[in-house]
């Protein structure tokens, strides 16, 4: 973190040995040095400045200072829904996988590769099963994942995220009623 970022050598820091590149973000100064390199310039330089290891949430939240609250919001979608990108990333590859096997005319005209091998069926659905698993489950990791953003129990938030997924909520929502009542659907939605 720097207070005044004018007071940069930039030559000076282009010049230093194993110096691959630098640039300024969010209040941060950053250094690229190459592989294998950056552990041992870290180590040195904490050692000269005689400062400690500082966690990445300290030097977030310090750098947190410098951006305007649009830059805030955005940061903190972004600290939310980046570590669900691969499960999403996944289940969008197995989808087109899914689609190429069961799309006719794809490899071979008027015919899809089910058609031509019956046996690989069952093989497909799982595919497609496993494809949906994270868009269906969207709201479970949302609520994990923000809960470890937020500070709080990640499998509470996973459990709030599953409620706010369930077909019986999404129902008693679409049909408006009285949960005290006694036509309540969710306890019927439970007792079925």
């Amino acid at each position: 973190m720097l207070n005044d970022e004018s007071k940069v050598d930039k030559e000076g820091i282009d010049n230093i040995e194993g110096v691959k590149g630098q640039f300024a973000v969010a209040g941060q100064y950053q250094i690229i040095f190459g592989s294998g390199t950056v552990n041992k310039v870290h180590a040195e330089l904490t050692k000269l400045l005689g400062i400690g290891d500082v966690s990445k949430a300290e030097v977030a939240e310090a750098a947190s200072g410098n951006q305007n609250l649009l830059q805030r919001l955005v940061k903190g979608l972004a600290d939310i829904f980046v570590p669900i990108i691969p499960a999403i990333v996944a289940g969008g590859l197995l989808m087109g996988i899914h689609s190429m096997l069961t799309a006719k005319g794809f490899f071979v005209d008027e015919l899809s590769v089910i058609d031509m091998h019956p046996g690989l069926a069952d093989l497909v659905d799982f595919i497609n099963t496993i494809a949906n698993a994270p868009f269906v489950f969207l709201p479970v990791l949302l609520g994990f994942s923000a809960t470890r953003k937020f500070g709080g129990n990640p499998f509470l938030g996973a459990a709030l995220g599953n409620v706010v997924s369930s077909p019986c909520i999404s129902r008693w929502l679409e049909l408006r009623i009285n949960p005290c009542s006694r036509q309540n659907p969710i306890l019927e939605c439970i007792r079925s």
